[in-house]
């Protein structure tokens, strides 16, 4: 699995690494038990107010399928909530299924 970090790693503060963590575990989980993928990949980005995170897959979802929303995506949405951050988790137009994240370093609770 391609792994991509972007910019350079700086103090993360605790409860926005528990968070990216448990995105990208969910993420892969997901892909894994739903997706069908045949490659996955993770981009984390460390930009100087926030962390972003990327995760693709090539797997079997279109925007014609839309996801079940499920406690694996209800709990990043509610993670990522509580940080003050962004979640977008749906399918790709050309298929298979994107999750991104922005969690805010400045905002931690």
């Amino acid at each position: 699995m391609p792994r991509r970090y972007l910019g350079v790693p700086g103090q993360v503060p605790a409860p926005v690494e528990l968070a990216a963590y448990r995105i990208v575990q969910e993420s892969l989980t997901n892909i894994a038990r739903h997706a069908a993928a045949a490659t996955a990949s993770v981009r984390i980005d460390y930009r100087p107010d926030a962390l972003a995170i990327r995760v693709d897959d090539d797997g079997t979802a279109t925007p014609a399928t839309a996801p079940e929303p499920g406690v694996g995506l209800l709990g990043m949405r509610e993670r990522v909530t509580a940080l003050g951050g962004r979640l977008r988790a749906e399918p790709r137009g050309e298929g298979g299924f994107t999750v991104e994240a922005e969690l805010p370093m400045d905002r931690t609770p």
